[in-house]
């Protein structure tokens, strides 16, 4: 815990960052400024691709676009800051900055374990009901249960955050992260009895909130694995669990990144390979997502493929030919 002598009046955080890699500071930007560019350009692709192709227009693809938005958001959240970090040494945040960002990061994160329930649950539908599946899982119905992982996970998060903005933190607190993660923010408080407690109750809800989810998880693609196993046709079974397996790795990659940063702090790990996991799981799943959907999902492939050889390259042309044009007439004018 933090010791609390201090009596300055500033009250902010001071995040110490990788105290492991000081030193690095430019070859960590522009790793991470290289991840955050590949994070935004892989899944803006994927949220243009799916609005201009018609037959992306299905449930499954409005789920992945709000999965797409979600990992925009998620990253948004934290690599700024860190990048400012690292480049201009900019380590101090102040208090409602701090818990805004942690707010963020953690209903973001619940958000996606949410909308991974809901995605199972189409293929569930999609697969073992496929009759009813146009009846049931209509548009309004889709946005109904976008909404409600979105809502849900924006409130349950609050509680939380509220109580540890509560703790005692002396004038300048130094936390031991790259943001403002609860975990790191409540060991940086004054009093351990108060901060062991959040610390046990935010640990508990984080637990809660990512074990049901799993279950339900699970619990979909069993129902999908037997009524496939039924089917006779081995291409039907194909192309059954071809559908699927993209989900189902990034529900492996988001699960199992997120069980390293759990058992990094509960190991009592050092402190840079708890930072180390935490931030590893903050953009880990938000830069695979993409390159898994497009390298696995054959529609978004095709439909990727098609986008960029009959919208992007045609609309590069032109600008070069613009160019082109103006540069000329521009000589042109000179001559005379």
């Amino acid at each position: 815990m933090s010791n609390c002598s201090s009596n300055s009046s500033v009250k902010d955080f001071f995040l110490i960052g990788l105290p492991a890699l000081q030193g690095y500071e430019i070859p960590l930007f522009i790793v991470f400024l290289s991840f955050y560019l590949l994070i935004l350009s892989g899944n803006l692709a994927i949220i243009a691709v799916i609005a201009a192709e018609k037959k992306l227009h299905k449930p499954m693809y409005f789920f992945l676009t709000n999965l797409s938005v979600l990992d925009i958001l998620f990253t948004t959240t934290t690599i700024p800051k860190m990048l400012a970090m690292f480049l201009v040494n900019a380590k101090t945040i102040s208090h409602p900055a701090c818990f805004l960002q942690m707010y963020c990061f953690h209903s973001l994160t619940v958000t996606e374990a949410f909308l991974l329930v809901v995605m199972a649950y189409d293929r569930y539908e999609a697969i073992c009901n496929p009759l009813h599946y146009p009846v049931k899982m209509t548009k309004r119905m889709n946005v109904q249960l976008a909404t409600s992982a979105w809502l849900t996970a924006l409130l349950i998060p609050i509680p939380v955050i509220i109580e540890t903005s509560q703790l005692d933190f002396q004038g300048r607190t130094p936390v031991h992260h790259c943001f403002c993660d609860h975990l790191s923010v409540v060991r940086a408080a004054c009093s351990n009895s108060e901060a062991n407690l959040q610390t046990f109750v935010g640990f508990s809800i984080a637990m809660t909130i990512s074990i049901v989810p799993l279950i339900l998880v699970i619990i979909s693609y069993i129902h999908i694995i037997l009524s496939v196993l039924k089917t006779n046709s081995k291409e039907g079974q194909r192309k059954a669990f071809s559908t699927c397996s993209s989900h189902l790795i990034v529900v492996g990659t988001y699960y199992s990144s997120i069980t390293v940063a759990y058992v990094s702090y509960r190991a009592n790990m050092p402190t840079d390979v708890q930072v180390l996991s935490t931030v590893a799981f903050a953009i880990l799943t938000p830069l695979l997502n993409p390159l898994i959907y497009t390298l696995r999902n054959k529609e978004v492939k095709s439909s990727l493929e098609r986008f960029v050889l009959l919208r992007i390259l045609p609309d590069l042309q032109n600008i070069f030919l613009s160019l082109s044009k103006l540069g000329s007439g521009e000589k042109a004018a000179q001559g005379l």
